[in-house]
């Protein structure tokens, strides 16, 4: 099937961790000889979309331009531009995240935020999680970046933003909203970025729970590819198939 725009995972998808994944190279370049219309949708907060971009460029001599990066800080962004509920937020994450949040004219307050937002954050510590517990307690609006609860390293599976977010939706009693895929928000969002409709675009991912529940769950079709998170051996057990699945990009059809 012939589709006018793709929403695309980065890791496990174009390349894994820093191992280049060759035939995500030449997806992305298929793409952009054809001059289809393309946005890598990543849970990452914690790089910017200038930093992906030239991650891409250094590392895997993949060359995009960084308004073809939507990270879940930037739908993080348009979500509490659009909720205008204020402009302080109190942040649990890494400078991506904050960087972020403060470039978009957001004050970081530790005092009395509008919002509460949460993310990845690596030099967490339990007076962090006090001050986000009491702000959400006080009426603050709480965000988790994403529900990732785990992170794949050469080190193993490690505590990602959703364990973060769990803990703090304990300690709160609140449910936080989810930013994320495979959250609606960033979906529509990315959709509004490319100015194409559910029809129109194919999310492309390694990651079943993410990136293929984000299509499935909003309506959007999806192809699974088997270089990342979900195995081979994982597919006939899904609960609901992707509308394609592929060993490689490099079998896809456009």
């Amino acid at each position: 099937m012939t589709y006018k725009g793709y929403l695309i995972d980065l890791d496990g998808t174009i390349y894994l961790g820093d191992t280049p994944i060759e035939a995500g190279k030449r997806f992305v370049e298929s793409l952009q000889e054809r001059k289809t219309p393309f946005l890598f949708v990543t849970n990452n907060t914690t790089k910017t979309p200038a930093a992906v971009q030239e991650k891409l460029a250094n590392h895997f001599d993949i060359h995009v331009s960084k308004e073809t990066v939507y990270t879940a800080t930037l739908a993080t962004i348009d979500y509490m531009k659009d909720k205008a509920l204020g402009d302080k937020v109190y942040v649990v994450g890494e400078s991506g995240l904050k960087d972020g949040i403060k470039d978009a004219g957001f004050k970081l307050d530790e005092e009395k935020p509008d919002y509460v937002v949460v993310g990845l954050d690596s030099e967490i510590t339990y007076e962090k999680l006090i001050v986000a517990t009491l702000a959400i307690q006080n009426g603050a609006h709480f965000i988790g970046t994403n529900p990732d609860k785990n992170i794949p390293t050469h080190r193993g599976l490690l505590p990602g933003a959703g364990s973060l977010i769990a803990l703090l939706e304990t300690s709160t009693q609140s449910k936080a909203v989810i930013i994320g895929k495979p959250e609606g928000i960033i979906m529509d969002k990315a959709l509004d970025k490319l100015n194409l409709t559910k029809k129109d675009v194919v999310m492309v991912g390694d990651n079943y729970e993410t990136d293929i529940k984000a299509g499935i769950n909003n309506g959007i079709d999806t192809l699974l590819v088997l270089t990342g998170f979900t195995k081979k051996e994982d597919v006939a057990e899904l609960p609901v198939a992707p509308t394609y699945v592929v060993d490689s990009l490099d079998d896809w059809s456009f």
